[in-house]
């Protein structure tokens, strides 16, 4: 497996105390062995699957040096650095740089709608501040703003932006991206559902949320994809897609760690307000129940 190929797991971050007051340290080593463990190919902290938007710039930082220690060379680590300020994204960039972070992933700035050249000036910037490989970051469902392919070109020109997370769920998305960039560019899907498609057509891997509940079923689809075994790919995907579909039936990512409390990974599936709890009384519950005792897990 090359380098950033394969899937990677955006991971959840753990709390602990009354409304989350914590990351529970125990909990999150436990889920990064366990994701390692399972044949998981690298690891994504601080992402928006790992909550980022209500950790403190102290936690966060926390959180990097801690997934970093953990995995202690074992698999690569992105770590999330995207803010909507640039000089806050430079800061957390050159945390993660420090806390020994293979790469960063660097999110679209949400909020304030900047214009393409705003995009490409921002990523420039941190670019030019901090020499780590980066990877761009597209989810203009939760940014609003939206980076053209045309933008990422322009920005993979850059020596140290090395890829995207492409989540947009298009798969012309994809294809714009990977004729009008380089050769070695690294497109990954930001989606598990069009994580097998986006592979066919050149994407190198996946930034995974359902690979938090079953990393090694995961790890072996994208094995199949980039090994070109469509067949096995195929049986992976369908097996996996139920839960795919779990992991937002309930705004995400309270699915995740719920399925992670489950298999016993971590203490507590408490997110941060004003994200909420799946509770046993929500249909969603036992759908995702009965997803992974289907699957075996």
């Amino acid at each position: 497996m090359q380098r950033f190929h394969g899937a990677y797991t955006a991971l959840i971050t753990p709390f602990i105390g009354e409304d989350g007051k914590q990351v529970d340290e125990k909990s999150f080593i436990d889920l990064i062995n366990f994701q390692i463990a399972g044949g998981i190919h690298g690891l994504v902290p601080v992402g928006t699957t790992g909550e980022t938007a209500t950790l403190s710039f102290d936690e966060h930082k926390w959180v990097v040096d801690l997934a970093v220690a953990t995995a202690a060379g074992r698999v690569p680590v992105i770590a999330g650095t995207g803010a909507n300020s640039t000089a806050e994204a430079i800061e957390f960039s050159d945390s993660a740089k420090k806390s020994g972070a293979d790469a960063t992933l660097s999110v679209v700035p949400y909020y304030n709608k900047p214009s393409q050249e705003g995009i490409y000036k921002h990523f420039r910037k941190i670019a030019e501040q901090v020499d780590i490989p980066m990877f761009l970051y597209n989810v203009p469902g939760r940014t609003v703003a939206d980076i053209l392919p045309e933008t990422v070109a322009r920005l993979a020109e850059i020596d140290n932006i090395i890829g995207i997370k492409e989540a947009t769920g298009n798969l012309a998305r994809v294809s714009e991206v990977i004729r009008l960039c380089p050769k070695d560019f690294i497109v990954l899907s930001g989606d598990d559902f069009t994580a097998l498609p986006s592979v066919a057509i050149g994407a190198k891997g996946l930034i995974s949320v359902v690979s938090n509940v079953a990393p090694n079923e995961t790890a072996q689809l994208m094995e199949a994809a980039l090994d070109g075994d469509l067949k096995r790919a195929n049986e992976l995907h369908y097996r996996l897609y139920p839960l795919m579909k779990c992991m937002f039936d309930y705004p995400s990512p309270a699915p995740a760690k719920t399925g992670a409390r489950l298999r016993g990974i971590i203490r507590d599936d408490m997110p941060r307000l004003p994200m909420d709890r799946l509770t046993e009384a929500n249909p969603a519950y036992e759908k995702l129940a009965k997803a992974m005792k289907d699957l075996g897990i």
